[in-house]
């Protein structure tokens, strides 16, 4: 491939003599050659192809047993000073990572071929666009990158003779678990990742570089990286407003993507977009507003649960020219997961390649599921029906409101608006949710997750929070910031609110308050919706289940402060003042002092 950029050509010389792979090829973005990767991986068994006529353009990938979801524990911010990586983050210092890292990539490509991928994330030549480079052995990784970012030669076009770039760097090695480390070294602007498989470890340019990376050069040039979904709601007189939402893994964040409004609000001329799922990178605008793009190109969705019935426009994004990963596979060589479409399957391979029924046991007579709790789909975002015309614009969409939201069962309201920015900034990080597959640890078990950033952010996060509050000093028509919770159940343990479509209803509130409409009642937490201010056209909603979905328990609240209390006090001396006096401010909200 034609380009004239010397470091880059330095810097795959030294990686490769490091790596020895037998080959180097320079992965072009064209079709001819993702049609004979694709074809070399399913020779090598390294992709499986599914049924063409059923899933036309659909590959299937198992990972390793012990290599399904991001490994955080084996995840590292290395600065060089440890202060600058914060106590939420793992740190290693840089000389000690680089040399523990080259003694498991030394070799480590022998006998197979090094893919050289020139990524964007984000349209090519966008101002908001960086550009990465990702070193790998895998054709795995290929294909996904091929899907999830915009690769080949008119990246390095835009790259000319000198542009900056991420360095990443990624072998499966050996795929050993004591072997495996993913090291972002933010003041190097390099990413190297070992041992791995899996989506999250491996493709470099999702969380890696898009968020930790990201997140830490934003903060110096003075924009946001962040882990939020793009959507934008268009009213029946052709207004669009465009949300960001920050929500921890599976806590609904690619259904409401993706929404699909209620028959009722259809019926009267709304229509959702879908911009992105996962990610925003967002700066502010010569108009002072704050302006967004979804740097990727795909989705690297959670299979299960996803159906036709929560979330139409994924099951319509997912037939054809799609990744799957861990789900499991069926004699007639589709796809199938827990909570999915279509009947349970009689037989199966799993996500393990052993046979499968139904009822199966392990060893333990626990249940064994056909699909991984985490297994994912690949998909270009342009199949998704949803997707908004403005998705590729290099300018971005503006930014009316924000949505913090997480997954609590008894505490947080179904939706209350923050005071003000600074309070919106103290909302944002004292969020907590109740962990998920995604994550490694303890289901259910309650931990903080400011911003849905805790794994993601480059660097300290009381840093983090200062640049938040920052921003909001520089941002002359700031979005308004709205905390939400779908996931409230009443005592037998069901949902209170219906979610899904519905949640259309709740968002048009929290876009009329930005317009200075829409009733709300003053409470300690923020502004809550009075019921009369909903749009209830064709959703019978009692107005004591209402009430129930905003009871602010004060107990409860004060037991949750001494855990905000807690968690921000780990920070120090580094934590912004600001963020002590809106926990003190509520606190005394709370014992109703106000």
């Amino acid at each position: 491939m034609n380009h004239h950029h010397k470091e880059l050509d330095k810097w795959v010389k030294e990686m490769a003599a490091m790596c020895q792979p037998d080959k180097i090829v320079w992965i072009d973005g064209s079709d001819a050659q993702r049609k004979q990767l694709t074809a070399e991986a399913i020779k090598t068994g390294e992709v499986i192809e599914l049924n063409q006529e059923l899933l036309p353009g659909c590959l299937y990938h198992r990972t390793a047993v012990n290599d399904v979801a991001r490994t955080e524990g084996l995840t590292y911010i290395c600065t060089a000073r440890e202060e600058d990586a914060g106590t939420t983050n793992n740190w290693m210092p840089p000389e000690k990572a680089y040399d523990q890292a080259r003694e498991y990539f030394t070799g480590a490509m022998k006998g197979r071929t090094m893919y050289v991928i020139p990524f964007s994330m984000g349209p090519v030549g966008s101002a908001f666009s960086k550009i990465g480079v990702e070193l790998t052995d895998s054709i795995y990784v290929v294909l996904n990158m091929l899907i999830m970012t915009r690769v080949g030669t008119s990246v390095l076009d835009a790259l000319g003779a000198n542009g900056v770039f991420t360095k990443c760097l990624h072998s499966k090695a050996d795929l050993d678990i004591n072997k495996r480390l993913i090291l972002h070294f933010p003041e190097d602007n390099t990413i190297w990742s070992v041992g791995s498989g899996y989506g999250g470890n491996v493709l470099l340019g999702k969380k890696c570089l898009a968020l930790r990376i990201a997140s830490y050069q934003a903060r110096q040039e003075g924009w946001l990286a962040e882990h939020m979904l793009i959507l934008g709601v268009e009213h029946p007189d052709g207004q669009i407003d465009y949300i960001a939402g920050a929500f921890p893994s599976a806590c609904g964040k690619t259904n409401l993507a993706m929404l699909v409004p209620s028959p009722d609000l259809a019926k009267k001329g709304y229509k959702v977009w879908t911009v992105g799922d996962d990610i925003a990178w967002m700066r502010i605008g010569p108009d002072g507003r704050l302006w967004a793009i979804n740097p990727e190109s795909g989705f690297f969705g959670v299979a299960p649960g996803t159906n036709s019935k929560f979330n139409p426009n994924a099951v319509a994004t997912i037939k054809r020219n799609t990744i799957f990963t861990n789900t499991a596979l069926l004699p007639n060589g589709t796809v199938w997961w827990e909570q999915g479409d279509g009947d349970q399957p009689v037989q199966a391979l799993d996500w393990r390649g052993q046979p499968w029924y139904p009822g199966k046991t392990d060893e333990h007579g626990k249940k064994v599921d056909a699909a991984h709790a985490n297994s994912r789909f690949t998909a270009p975002a342009s199949q998704c029906p949803s997707i908004s015309p403005h998705w590729q614009d290099p300018q971005g969409v503006p930014i009316t409101a924000i949505f913090f939201g997480t997954r609590r069962a008894r505490l947080a309201p179904l939706i209350y608006q923050c005071f003000d920015w600074q309070h919106a900034v103290y909302v944002g990080a004292t969020m907590s949710s109740e962990r998920t597959a995604a994550q490694f640890g303890k289901i259910g078990e309650v931990r903080h997750d400011p911003m849905a950033m805790l794994p993601f952010c480059g660097y300290n996060m009381a840093d983090y929070f200062r640049h938040w509050l920052e921003m909001g000093k520089k941002i002359l028509h700031r979005p308004k910031v709205f905390r939400v919770n779908w996931f409230r159940r009443d005592d037998d343990g069901n949902f209170l609110w219906p979610g899904f479509g519905e949640n259309l209803r709740i968002l048009l509130w929290a876009l009329a308050r930005c317009r200075g409409q829409a009733n709300a009642i003053r409470t300690p937490l923020g502004w809550v919706p009075t019921y009369d201010s909903i749009d209830w056209d064709g959703l019978q909603f009692p107005r004591a289940s209402w009430s129930d979905l905003h009871a602010i328990h004060t107990e409860e609240w004060l037991e949750e402060q001494n855990q905000n209390r807690q968690f921000l006090a780990q920070f120090g001396q580094r934590l912004p003042s600001e963020l002590w006096y809106e926990h003190a401010a509520r606190e005394f909200r709370l014992r109703g002092h106000e």
